[in-house]
Parts: C-alpha cells; sequence; structure tokens
C-alpha cells in the first residue's frame, strides 16, 4: 500500500496545482535572523515564485513536482504579513510573523497537554496569546518516509491550547514574555515512543551498536501478520466484555470497582516502538523548515536499556541536525523526573543509568544541555502534573545560552570525589552558586561502599560553597560516592542561584545493570 501523501502527492501533479505542506502556511512563524527555506509542489519543468516584503525568490519543480527557494534572514516581526506563492496557481498566506520557532518532542511527557496540567484551567483561560502560534503533528508510523501532515497553524487561544502540549506551552510562554517577540511552537510527541523510532532506519542499520534492536525488529515483521493482529483484538474484546459485566456488577452492588479497563492491542508494525518509524511520519515532513532548536522529553521507554541509551541518544540528536542542514542547532532535553517506590536501601537503579546517559550526553554532542527535575516527579504517576517548573528549567537553557540572559541555568555536577579518614570529599561544579539544602537541614540523598560494594545511605555535609563530605557508620572505608541514584531519590541538594536541584551522580564506574538489557519493547 503507497503511503496517503505520497498518493496525495500524485493527484495534485494530476491536477497541476500548487500544494503546500502543512508547516508551510497561514499564521506560521518564520524563523528571525537566519534563512528559512519554503517548499511545496506544482506541475514538473514549472516555475514558482515566493514574495514576501522585498524578496523576491523563485524555484524551479523537479521530475516529481517539488519546488523550494530560501528566503533571506529578516528581523523579528510581531506586525502580520503576507507570503505570495505564484506557480501555475497562486497561494497567498496570511498573517504570518516572524520570531523564535522551537520543536517540542519526545514521548507522553512532552505530549502532556495543558489541560491535564496542575491548575490547567487558569493556564487555558489565560491563554489569550495571538503572537504565539501552534502546530500539532498527527502520530503516524511508517517505514515510508512522508512529505506532509493534516494540520495547521494556529494562533494561541483558550479554544485550542488546551490540548497543547504543556511543556511546549509553557516553554514558548515564558520566551514570548522574556523577549517580546512572537514564537512559534512545533507539538511532535508521541506516548510511550522509543528513541530508535525517532532515527532513520538506515541509520540505525549500519551502525553495529544497534544491531540487537534491528534482529529483534526484524523477527518481529518476519512473524506478524494481520491474522495476529486480529486474534489480539478479537481477545482484548473478550477481555473487555467480561471488565464491562464486572464494572456493572459492582456499580449494581454499590461496591468500588477500581480495576483499569484492557488495553487494547498496537500494531507494533505501525506503532512508535518500530525502528525508524516516527522519522518517517512524524519528523521528516518538517525536515528543513527553519527552527531556533528543539526541547525534549523522553526516555522512560528506553530505561530498561540505559547503557545502549549513552550512543543512541547522541547519535538522535547528530542525525536530526544532519539531516535538517542548519548546523549544531540547540537541542535541550528533561532528565528523567522521580518515579516509582522510594526504597529503604541504596542501590542500583535502571532510572538512575538513564538519567547519567541523559547527563553524559551532554559531553558527546555541542550545544546540548539537560532540565534537571528530581523533584518534581510523582511516585505513582509516571506523568507528573507539574509541567510549568519543567518548562521554566528548560526555557533557562534557551534564554542563558542562546538569548544572552544573564541567568543561571545548569544544575551542579560532580567534579571529583576524595576517599580518607573513613569519609568522602565530593566536590561540585556550582557555576558560581553556593550549595543549600531544602526542606531539612541534612543532606539527604547520598550512598557509600567499599570494597564490598555494598551500598548504604550515607550523611552528607555542606562544608564549603561546592564541597561536602559524606561518611556512614556502615562504611568505615569508602571507596564509592553516589548521589540522587535511584528510581525515586530522596534527595534534598540545590544551588542558590535559581533553586536548580543538584545532577545525580556516581563517582564509581561499576559494571551497569543495563549493560546486558532485555530486547526492546513491544506494545
Amino acid at each position: 500500500m503507497k503511503p496517503i501523501f505520497a498518493l496525495l502527492c500524485l493527484s495534485s501533479l494530476a491536477q497541476a496545482e500548487l500544494r503546500l505542506p502543512a508547516i508551510i502556511g497561514d499564521n506560521m512563524v518564520l524563523q528571525q535572523q537566519q534563512t528559512n527555506p519554503l517548499w511545496g509542489w506544482d506541475k514538473p519543468g514549472s516555475t514558482v515564485t515566493v514574495s514576501f516584503g522585498s524578496q523576491s525568490k523563485s524555484g524551479v519543480c523537479d521530475e516529481k513536482g517539488r519546488w523550494s527557494v530560501k528566503l533571506d534572514p529578516v528581523a523579528a516581526n510581531a506586525t502580520p504579513a503576507a507570503i505570495s506563492i505564484k506557480g501555475t496557481t497562486e497561494r497567498v498566506l496570511q498573517n504570518v510573523l516572524v520570531g523564535e520557532v522551537w520543536l517540542c518532542s519526545g514521548q507522553s511527557n512532552m505530549g502532556f497537554t495543558v489541560g491535564r496540567c496542575y491548575d490547567g484551567d487558569l493556564e487555558i483561560a489565560a491563554a489569550n496569546l495571538p503572537m504565539i502560534r501552534l502546530i500539532s503533528v498527527p502520530q503516524v508510523g511508517t517505514q515510508e518516509l512522508q512529505d506532509d501532515f493534516k494540520g495547521q497553524w494556529e494562533p494561541c487561544s483558550p479554544a485550542n491550547v488546551g490540548e497543547f502540549t504543556a511543556v511546549g506551552y509553557f516553554f514558548g510562554k515564558v520566551l514570548h514574555k522574556a523577549l517580546g517577540v512572537p514564537v512559534g511552537l512545533i507539538d511532535n510527541a508521541w506516548g510511550g515512543s522509543a528513541c530508535e523510532a525517532w532515527v532513520h532506519r538506515p541509520v540505525l542499520e549500519k551502525d553495529p551498536r544497534f544491531k540487537s534492536i534491528i534482529e529483534q525488529w526484524k523477527q518481529t515483521e518476519a512473524t506478524f501478520t494481520d491474522e495476529t493482529f486480529a486474534k489480539q483484538k478479537q481477545q482484548h474484546a473478550d477481555k473487555l466484555k467480561v471488565w464491562a459485566e464486572k464494572r456493572r456488577e459492582a456499580i449494581k452492588a454499590k461496591q468500588p470497582f477500581d480495576a483499569p479497563a484492557p488495553r487494547a492491542p498496537q500494531n507494533p508494525l505501525t506503532g512508535q516502538h518500530r525502528p525508524g518509524n516516527l522519522f518517517a511520519g512524524c519528523l521528516h515532513p518538517l525536515i528543513g523548515y527553519g527552527i531556533k532548536g528543539a526541547i525534549w522529553y523522553q526516555g522512560e521507554s528506553n530505561s530498561a536499556r540505559a547503557a545502549e541509551y549513552r550512543d543512541l541518544f547522541p547519535l538522535m540528536i547528530s542525525h536530526w541536525r544532519e539531516v535538517w542542514k542548519q548546523g549544531d542547532f540547540p537541542f535541550y532535553w528533561v532528565q528523567l523526573a522521580d518515579y516509582k517506590a522510594e526504597l529503604p536501601e541504596a542501590g542500583d537503579s535502571q532510572w538512575a543509568e538513564l538519567r547519567e546517559a541523559q547527563t553524559l550526553t551532554m559531553k558527546a554532542i555541542p550545544n546540548g544541555g539537560q532540565a534537571v527535575i528530581t523533584d518534581l516527579g510523582e511516585g505513582k504517576d509516571i506523568h507528573p502534573r507539574n509541567k510549568q517548573d519543567v518548562a521554566e528549567r528548560l526555557v533557562r537553557w534557551a534564554l542563558a545560552r542562546d538569548y544572552g540572559k544573564k541567568i543561571p541555568y545548569r544544575s551542579a555536577e560532580l567534579k571529583g570525589a576524595t576517599f580518607n579518614g573513613g569519609k568522602a570529599q565530593v566536590t561540585l561544579d556550582t557555576f558560581g552558586a553556593p550549595l543549600f539544602t531544602f526542606d531539612v537541614a541534612d543532606v539527604k540523598g547520598f550512598a557509600l561502599c567499599g570494597e564490598d560494594k555494598v551500598w548504604h545511605w550515607a550523611e552528607g555535609k555542606i562544608t564549603g560553597q561546592n564541597t561536602l563530605e559524606v561518611s556512614s557508620a556502615k562504611v568505615k572505608q569508602p571507596t564509592a560516592v553516589r548521589y540522587a541514584w535511584a528510581d525515586n531519590p530522596i534527595c534534598n541538594l540545590y544551588t542558590f542561584n535559581g533553586n536548580l536541584p543538584v545532577t545525580p551522580f556516581r563517582s564509581d564506574n561499576f559494571p551497569l545493570i543495563t549493560a546486558t538489557p532485555p530486547a526492546p519493547a513491544k506494545p
């Protein structure tokens, strides 16, 4: 079966009519101070001319009917303007602004909407911000590269913001207020998506580091059939029927009933885990559009393979930058929040290892950074509702690094640790800010081990602006120290300026528990 947008393209060519992709249309925002590519389709061999202000650019359609031009850089402009595009027919794009454009991507915590977050009703009521423009990309999982999607740019209003990404919206709102320029936000997230789904599959297939991912999926592709999926759907329907009957009986008997409905099966071949599916179906239609940068919230689906994420995540970022052909554009991500049970014993953690992989990515790529949120999660919910603070920690990176605002933006990180006298002496890079503890005076979150590699919670004490002393009565001669190393760490160490939590860390290089991970997750 041919991709739907390929069929649309063929249909348009047969009619010899100018066509534009959804990302280029009324109400859009062009990125200021850089070249802005525009493109579309028309009759092969025909000339298309784009006029914007004093600019006029022309392009010739290739044998497939695709044309492209590049608009010269212009300054931010909040006055609505028009763009004329003339080919075999003419389109005039209305209400176009120039400002800052950011791509918002990842899995469900990026897709988490404004309407579901804390004070969502108030945020919606106050969202009459027409200088912020929103566009959302539908969830299409496919191996075939898509050229377009169904969607449109819209001015931000109470009528549409409720279903938009909360992290993206709050990030953009702060930018708009801080810079005083229009902001364009692209919502391109899919709940539960795996990182490898956002990478073009041939890139993964050529890299021996990801051989296990590709081999597992080739097996799935060879064995999964329409009949298999039909059987799964019937089994789900049977389970749903039983669940509904039990629910009716509970309601009739006035008894509580909190059992969740059976989860519907998903076709893995069109889902958000298959390598390359989301690159082809969700990202490819956007590639080349002028953006300032990207923000990202993902990692939960890869936590069982955290060791692999050390290579996979930097590869994804580098790959996006390569195909976008816009240099090393800013890329900022959210480190995993605290989640799951607070364990009484110190030890290893898949989520801690994934957080470390995210931290290491700052060394692996240029112009990247992470927002640490080990204090903003909810132990019983993988989707914490406080997205305002998440976005504000992300936007600090952009304001400081990309817009010249002199504000704190980076969480403190481990600089070094020494061990003598039965104690660990820890030095952090606090980027000029002093340390402090939140809520209680005692430092919470440290663990020590000795030669036996058995971890015990330890007591911490701030000894200087960026130094601490850590000890434990259960570890006479410590050899390694960790901080906030748990799925849901109990920790309270911050830097004073910006109130940014210290980045989880470990001084050891013990083998990772995710070094031999299970097979990539299936729906």
